[in-house]
């Protein structure tokens, strides 16, 4: 198993992408990462013995370039590279928490899609209360869906969270502005019959509200309505962590009362965490292509490649196809 990282990717890196992936070969020795990007840099993080294997490229895709425009100009970038290493099949998968628009397109041009799936979704896990957290997509990479594709994203899912979760039948939920049946526009009211007579565990509408309280394992949008809730879910709780940083600090004892419920804070904090459960996936690709949060630090690096790796190890990309066929089978 031979996972490729763009090394070169997001805010931190190279020196937090290439932490990560030692974390990872410290936990899993027998997999093989392939770091792409300038070598003179990441060696400086790396020990002086280790069995990464390193390609060398000085090219990047900056996070304010065009995607589609950067990844054809760019043939040499750290992304693209590390896609073409999963193209010739020295790769199983690739990471990068560079451009996100620029990693769908080199996943589109270099990995391909599964045949049936229209459009690949970008789905995040993100966190519940009883710490099951849930599978949400698509969170962005397509804004506007239609009501076959948000079937599709439901199979995706659901095969997911079965393989690599071990969940036996994952509630899937379709975002809506309530939980009846006829509520929503018309793109929610043409992918609710759809997704009931589907061989999946349908649960209904889901609210916004309720999504943190664990009301599906799945939950399926188009990417625009996706990408808001996930927006306004990172800003309420870097808000509410804020005012509270604030309040504890206020006074002295404040800060004696801060010194006590620290620990608890901190713990309620790592559990709304969402990079703690990996990167946001590109399903509907043929291979796994993983998204790692642009701020990843090293345990989120590390977050990522457990992901990965378990997307290898339980075939979810070849089962996803299965399931895929299987329904179009159904539907003729």
């Amino acid at each position: 198993m031979n996972i490729a990282i763009d090394a070169m990717g997001g805010d931190n890196a190279p020196e937090e992408i290439v932490k990560g992936a030692i974390l990872a070969k410290e936990q899993y020795p027998e997999l093989s990462i392939t770091l792409v990007g300038d070598q003179d840099q990441i060696g400086k993080f790396l020990p002086e013995k280790h069995t990464f294997t390193i390609i060398h490229t000085d090219e990047v895709i900056e996070t304010s370039e065009e995607p589609v425009r950067a990844v054809r100009r760019k043939k040499n970038a750290s992304m693209v590279v590390a896609a073409n290493e999963v193209k010739s099949g020295k790769a199983d998968a690739y990471i990068s928490a560079g451009n996100t628009g620029a990693l769908m397109a080199s996943g589109l041009f270099y990995v391909g899609r599964i045949k049936g799936i229209d459009r690949p979704a970008l789905a995040p896990t993100l966190p519940t209360l009883n710490g099951d957290g849930f599978l949400f997509l698509d969170v962005g990479a397509n804004m506007d869906a239609k009501p076959e594709h948000l079937l599709q994203y439901a199979l995706m899912g659901s095969v997911y969270w079965k393989e690599v979760r071990g969940v036996e039948k994952p509630r899937v939920g379709l975002l809506n502005v309530g939980t009846e049946s006829e509520k929503g526009n018309a793109l929610t009211k043409a992918a609710f019959p759809l997704l009931q007579e589907a061989d999946i565990n349908f649960v209904g509408n889901v609210e916004a509200r309720d999504l943190l309280m664990g009301a599906a394992d799945v939950v399926v949008c188009d990417g625009f309505a996706g990408n808001l809730v996930l927006k306004s879910i990172e800003g309420t709780a870097m808000g509410m962590f804020s005012m509270i940083k604030e309040q504890l600090t206020s006074s002295l004892t404040s800060k004696l009362a801060a010194g006590v419920l620290k620990p608890k804070l901190r713990g309620i904090k790592d559990k709304l965490d969402y990079t703690e459960y990996g990167g946001a996936g590109l399903f509907g690709l043929a291979a796994p292509v993983i998204k790692a949060h642009g701020s990843s630090n090293a345990n989120a690096m590390l977050n990522a490649i457990r992901q990965t790796r378990s997307m290898i190890e339980k075939n979810v990309v070849p089962t996803i196809q299965n399931h895929v066929q299987s329904q179009d089978n159904k539907e003729e």
